[in-house]
């Protein structure tokens, strides 16, 4: 029996083994592997399935959850004064730089955090990430004045840097493009769960205000900040490192010393070298260099697909954010406890729209144009109702629209991202694609988190067309979403067609010699 390609313990990354990486190791007749069926290769997967997608779903989870929570905490306990901008009297520009702030850093950060992920071991970074998130989301509960409200969202901004684009390149180390929609899909669930979660969880917040000396918002940034650093140790033992071919051996980073001995994924070593076999015909993973990661940034491509993620990004980073605030003005009269409650709807539609569209994005993975469009022309939708209805609960019912039209946008813009950068640059093309298009794009979230909503006088009177103007911009953006997403498939069209069907056609061939039947 040979060693497990998931045990650090017995292999490691050195610079001149990773030119072997999905390299042709022994014969087929001695791997044994090339009669494995299509039921088989889906069993493999499915194992790595429960292996990935949980740990994947849980990270996401808590990161977005404390994240996010900062919108939560503007209105939580405001009626006795214990908001987060009462507490620390905060005005509303001050409230949209800080979380600009924010995501100002994700921007910068972005990028160079994906690049250094895919230098190192992949599920070390990412624990990285959730350990630091926790430590800072906990810090939240000491904030007592406007400028360490500042410093600890830019702190949480470089910290968090490259996890949604990280979560999307370590997908890719172990799926082949045509099976990781669905499965960003599922693992994008986690944000619209921890949404409507720490929606309703909020309310059992409030209850807490005062234990301790401490307000609702401040036990609510603690437990989830302590939670999340326990998720980061956990993920240490029990995600898998990238993939590597069986019964290949490498040098111990010196970190691995004081690393938990991980799980194997597989069980058997046949099911590792059929995964490996299934990798070694769409994957390859040579040393990249400067001009490599030069060639990405210069595509053409990569635009496009930042324009697509800058107008979904901001609308959902905006009702995120703003969502407790929109449905305060659809009425005046709702308790802090019943905003929360009307909170949490917004992100159960978003759930079943991914759930609904992701699947069908990957069995049409032709169509995903118009699968992100469609959302997006939902969302307009909603924000039209949102905007000119005179109705509180018409108002209300245009942000479920929304939800249900955030679904089919951003894993759909990742997905596209990992497949066209896969095909034409490889490992590096994921890696410094999904973190540029996330990054740049993430500059629609400063947009809505500073420029819209608290940022525009005329958006503060109270009426039932609160916040116009700002839902007008959205609105505008999305527009510019769905003019490049139908841009970007004309395209391709146009310019990759050909060559589509040439690398579709290898691959078919080479699908129906490792399975004949």
């Amino acid at each position: 029996m040979g060693t497990s390609v998931d045990d650090p313990k017995a292999f490691d990354e050195p610079v001149n083994v990773r030119d072997s990486v999905f390299k042709d190791v022994g014969n087929d007749a001695e791997i044994g592997v090339n009669s494995a069926s299509a039921s088989e290769v889906d069993r493999v997967y499915r194992k790595l399935d429960r292996r990935i997608i949980p740990a994947l779903w849980v990270l996401y989870f808590l990161c977005a959850a404390i994240r996010s929570n900062v919108g939560l905490a503007l209105t939580m306990n405001f009626s006795t004064g214990d908001s987060l901008g009462q507490k620390l009297g905060l005005n509303g520009h001050q409230i949209s730089t800080g979380l600009a702030l924010f995501y100002v850093c994700y921007v910068i950060f972005d990028f160079p955090s994906n690049l250094i992920m895919s230098k190192l071991s992949p599920h070390v970074w990412l624990s990285r990430i959730v350990f630091c998130v926790g430590v800072v989301g906990a810090c939240h509960a000491a904030l007592n004045a406007a400028w360490n409200f500042y410093l600890i969202r830019v702190l949480l901004g470089i910290v968090i840097a490259g996890m949604w684009p990280g979560m999307s390149y370590y997908l890719t180390l172990f799926y082949p493009p045509n099976r990781t929609g669905k499965r960003i899909g599922y693992y994008f669930t986690a944000a619209q769960v921890s949404a409507a979660v720490v929606s309703l969880v909020s309310a059992g917040f409030q209850k807490m205000n005062g234990y301790g000396g401490l307000t609702g918002f401040e036990w609510m940034f603690m437990i989830y900040g302590i939670i999340t650093v326990i998720d980061a140790i956990l993920l240490l033992w029990w995600l898998p490192d990238r993939p590597y071919p069986p019964g290949e051996s490498r040098k111990l980073r010196w970190y691995y010393n004081y690393l938990p001995r991980q799980v194997p994924a597989f069980s058997t070593e046949r099911d590792q070298k059929i995964h490996y076999e299934e990798m070694k015909k769409v994957y390859h993973a040579p040393a990249w260099t400067v001009k490599d990661l030069g060639s990405v940034m210069i595509d053409w491509r990569l635009w496009p697909l930042t324009l697509m993620y800058f107008g979904v990004v901001g609308v959902g980073i905006g009702v995120q954010n703003y969502g407790t605030l929109i449905i305060k003005s659809t009425n005046p009269s709702l308790t802090p406890v019943e905003i929360s409650l009307l909170f949490a709807p917004i992100w159960v539609c978003d759930l079943i729209a991914i759930l609904i569209a992701m699947p069908l994005s990957d069995r049409f993975n032709g169509k995903r144009a118009y699968i992100f469009s469609f959302g997006c022309v939902l969302q307009i939708v909603g924000l039209s109702m949102t905007t000119f209805s005179t109705k509180s609960w018409t108002r209300y019912g245009g942000l479920l629209v929304v939800g249900f039209g955030l679904g089919p946008t951003t894993p759909n813009v990742m997905t596209w991202t990992n497949e066209i950068f896969a095909r034409r640059h490889g490992e590096v093309g994921v890696a410094a694609a999904t973190a540029l298009v996330s990054g740049l794009g993430n500059l629609g979230s400063v947009t809505t988190t500073y420029a819209l909503y608290t940022g525009w006088a005329s958006d503060a009177v109270a009426g039932p067309r609160q916040f116009r103007k700002s839902n007008i911009v959205m609105m505008g953006i999305l527009g510019m979403s769905i003019v490049s997403s139908i841009a970007l498939k004309l395209l391709l069209h146009f310019f990759d067609g050909n060559k589509k069907e040439a690398e579709e056609s290898v691959e078919r061939v080479a699908v129906e010699q490792a399975d004949p039947k």
